[in-house]
């Protein structure tokens, strides 16, 4: 064997030349190999995973290439293995198997290279948790609520808040599988299988998706101390994501968030941006892939997430998907005395009235977040104004929260089931296409009830009432307004249809 020396680089040759299939350098060859992975796997992913792998021999059959880091040698062997062989033997005669190595540090592509990128730096140090009473961003790799420390690589997660624990979420009958299932996943997290993997939370806002999710991150750093967690808002993933993009950085962004035992990634429905999302679906994907924890939060089910493709809602779907229900009244209740009795630990004179509390628990309804400040005002003003809190005082120092609260949100479902009992008709013959007077009225009225009291478009409204066309629609709207006009009793028979809707 002896040695060609070609770009400023040597590459060994066995039986004194390369053989392939026609007699032009290594080099030539191995460009149009680069052209047969960009054809096969778009520009995207050939840049995500080959842009920097190199060429270094041939040798008894076997292809040597060079890659920068650990990660990339180890995702070419296990997901492209068997598409850069074939590549290969395409363009090479005799490829027999193919040899992937680690570049030496600091040694970037050949002189020339089409493709050359900066060398990214080598695998994280992982570092362990601290105290669970610091708050950190990413060292090891929790955030802080007061910004935090990056870890050895500079990765900085999103802010975590210390009273986001387990501790301080109360539990209910409309949140109780979201709470058990993300325990779960807290206390297992480095086992395998993982019982939940991935584990989806949605719901409205203000019902506790964050708490939980933080809460899992704390719980593992108290648990499980060596683990990698965390914890990133869609916002904050776009923002590494693009930042690592401008520094030309990917595959070290790559390297890292794949590095994580634990992903918890709130707030999905902000994720912007075509790459973004891209990224975002190979991220999920090498770590659910590799056995790694995942777990995600939005305000809508994977079905409803309109930036995410269907096999990434499909992916979000093969797990555990657990919705937060709104707060009932006694839910509500219990928040309120929890928080009330934590006050009370650093403020003894605080003091809350029963009266005052079922009268906030009943008049706020929204979310845990206007309960929390409920109780926050009334506190404050405990303190300084040093005045007693009765009940007519909380009217007053909660009364914004209470202009603020919406109508209770009615569904088409609700509006068919409420005409159907209200009229002696079943729900069928309302969505059938029978013309009879006595279900023809109130179908109309029911159609007048969606436009006034939901968000539906006089095309959806149509679909819900058995696939109408909106001109349909339309007509019964402008027939009932102009009933209303002279008739009282219909008027009065809108209104109590309108109160059992809103009650």
């Amino acid at each position: 064997m002896h040695e060609r020396e070609q770009s400023g680089m040597k590459f060994p040759v066995a039986g004194g030349a390369i053989v392939g299939k026609s007699d032009a350098p290594l080099d030539s060859r191995w460009e149009r190999v680069r052209s047969r992975l960009r054809t096969a796997l778009g520009e995207d992913v050939y840049t995500s995973w080959f842009a920097r792998v190199e060429p270094v021999s041939m040798e008894d059959g076997t292809v040597s290439l060079s890659v920068a880091t650990p990660f990339l040698k180890n995702w070419i062997q296990n997901h492209y293995a068997d598409l850069l062989k074939d590549c290969l033997s395409a363009e090479v005669d005799g490829v027999e198997s193919i040899n992937l190595s680690i570049r030496q540090p600091g040694r970037g592509p050949r002189p020339g290279a089409a493709d050359a990128r900066p060398v990214a730096p080598a695998e994280p140090v992982r570092k362990p948790f601290g105290h669970p009473g610091q708050i950190q961003s990413v060292v090891g790799s929790v955030g802080g609520n007061e910004g935090g420390n990056a870890d050895a690589n500079g990765f900085q997660g999103s802010p975590l808040d210390k009273r986001a624990t387990f501790d301080t979420f109360v539990v209910g009958a409309s949140n109780r599988l979201a709470q058990a299932a993300a325990r779960q996943v807290a206390e297992t997290v480095l086992d395998q299988p993982l019982r939940f993997n991935p584990l989806f939370i949605h719901s409205q806002v203000g019902l506790g998706k964050t708490h939980l999710l933080q809460s899992i991150a704390w719980e593992v750093k108290r648990q499980a101390p060596t683990a990698q967690v965390v914890y990133l808002t869609a916002e904050r993933f776009r923002y590494k994501f693009v930042e690592a993009l401008k520094k030309d950085a990917s595959i070290s962004f790559k390297e890292r968030v794949r590095g994580f035992d634990l992903l918890l990634l709130d707030d999905l429905e902000f994720l912007q941006g075509d790459r973004t999302a891209e990224e975002f679906d190979h991220t999920i994907n090498a770590l659910l892939d590799n056995g790694k924890q995942v777990v995600v939060a939005s305000a809508h089910a994977p079905q409803q997430i309109e930036s995410l493709d269907n096999r990434m809602r499909s992916r979000l779907s093969g797990g555990l998907v657990v919705e937060l229900s709104p707060l009932d009244y006694d839910l509500r209740m219990k928040i309120l005395e929890r928080r009330l009795e934590e006050k009370r630990v650093g403020d003894p004179s605080f003091s809350v009235g029963r009266d005052v509390l079922e009268f906030l628990a009943e008049r706020l309804t929204e979310g845990g977040r206007e309960l929390d400040g409920a109780i926050t005002r009334l506190q404050a003003t405990c303190h300084f104004a040093k005045t007693p809190i009765t009940l007519e005082t909380a009217e007053y120092i909660v009364r914004d929260l209470m202009r603020g609260i919406e109508p209770k949100r009615v569904k088409v479902e609700d509006i068919l089931r409420v005409i159907s009992k209200h009229f002696g008709v079943s729900k069928n013959d309302i969505l059938s296409q029978r013309r009879h007077r006595s279900i023809v009225w109130p179908r109309q009225i029911g159609m007048f009830l969606a436009k006034a009291m939901t968000a539906r478009s006089l095309p959806e409204i149509g679909r819900r009432f058995g696939g109408r066309d909106h001109t349909t629609v339309l007509h019964a709207i402008r027939k009932i307004d102009g009933e209303l006009k002279t008739n009282s009793r219909l008027r009065a028979e809108i209104e109590d249809l309108k109160k059992m809707l809103a009650g």
